[in-house]
């Protein structure tokens, strides 16, 4: 049986699954919890040849500075040589995601299990 990782802010939970650190966001994503995760997402995007994957399925609001967030790891996880995954079945945030175009950049998938069952070029470009 798998365990539930602790969390490591309120809004952020950080946990391995085939081959992948899985970063679970919680809650509400505002400013505030932006500020949180922040330097957790920095630690881990700045690393060589890193696949990350950013679980929103359990976020409850997401406004632009969860937008900042996921622009910020894609691009520091892309320059680094490593791979980025998004998971969100949020109504909602899938819309934001769709209406400012991150979409295309970071496209969604609906499941964990979609997300890391995708072959390795995931992250899409202009």
């Amino acid at each position: 049986m798998q365990q539930d990782p602790a969390p490591l802010t309120r809004h952020l939970r950080i946990r391995h699954d085939r081959g992948h650190t899985v970063l679970e966001f919680h809650g509400e994503i505002d400013i505030a919890a932006a500020a949180e995760i922040a330097p957790h997402l920095d630690r881990l995007t700045t690393r060589r040849d890193v696949s990350l994957v950013i679980d929103l399925r359990h976020i409850e609001f997401f406004d632009c500075s969860g937008l900042r967030l996921l622009y910020r790891a894609r691009s520091q996880v892309l320059d680094r040589g490593g791979e980025l995954r998004l998971v969100c079945a949020h109504a909602l945030t899938l819309r934001v995601l769709r209406v400012t175009g991150l979409s295309r950049l970071l496209p969604p998938h609906p499941t964990l299990d979609a997300a890391l069952g995708q072959p390795e070029a995931t992250s899409g470009s202009w």
